[in-house]
């Protein structure tokens, strides 16, 4: 259900900017600071697993700082199709995820992000947007928006997510590399990508 209402999504965004449960509840070893990235009338709603440190530090996601995409954020850009600028405009892009916060380091890397916070913030979230395309990021968020489903599948699949068009990628981390490399077929999902991009933005001029 699209609830609506300007002033309705900037309540909740500044309801869940004051969320500090993974600190106070799962006693994660660190201050919370919830990202939040878009506006209501935004056409792509990215759904991601969680914000990097930098990009939690900087409150810009997919960044190392507030001018520098981070190497996930290039990546995805370039898959995208679109310009630096356009991918960070909140009124095209809505970026979101699985988790609001920087969930922190484990011993292999970041740590997962804690389900409870989609459980507790994104649905309520996304019930404010209308966009014409869903991107979903990676095994979490493909989770979440599919439960049950085999990650692979989705990927090279045609999907629709809250009666809207969506796509699920890999996450595009330097991580990530071993899933490319088993995945060389991916390439061609990327001509997809950017058509549905392409639909998604009635301005021409916003793509490259």
């Amino acid at each position: 259900m699209h609830r609506g209402g300007i002033l309705g999504l900037l309540e909740f965004q500044s309801k869940l900017k004051g969320c500090r449960y993974c600190r106070d509840v799962l006693g994660l070893k660190f201050e919370p600071k919830p990202l939040v990235w878009g506006r209501e009338g935004a056409r792509i709603v990215v759904i991601g697993q969680a914000p990097s440190m930098s990009a939690g530090l900087c409150g810009r996601p997919f960044s190392k700082d507030l001018e520098t995409p981070d190497a996930s954020g290039r990546r995805l850009i370039e898959w995208l199709g679109v310009q630096e600028r356009t991918f960070f405009d909140p009124d095209i892009f809505y970026i979101t995820g699985v988790a609001h916060c920087y969930p922190g380091k484990g011993k292999g890397g970041d740590l997962p992000p804690p389900r409870v916070c989609a459980e507790m913030w994104l649905g309520e979230e996304l019930s404010y947007l209308s966009p014409r395309l869903f991107v979903i990021l990676g095994r979490y968020a493909a989770s979440w928006a599919f439960p049950k489903r085999k990650f692979e599948d989705l990927v090279f699949e045609e999907l629709e997510f809250r009666g809207r068009t969506a796509i699920v990628l890999p996450h595009p981390s330097p991580a990530n590399r071993g899933w490319f490399k088993a995945h060389p077929e991916f390439a061609g999902r990327l001509t997809v990508l950017r058509g549905l991009i392409s639909r998604a933005l009635t301005d021409s001029v916003l793509c490259t």
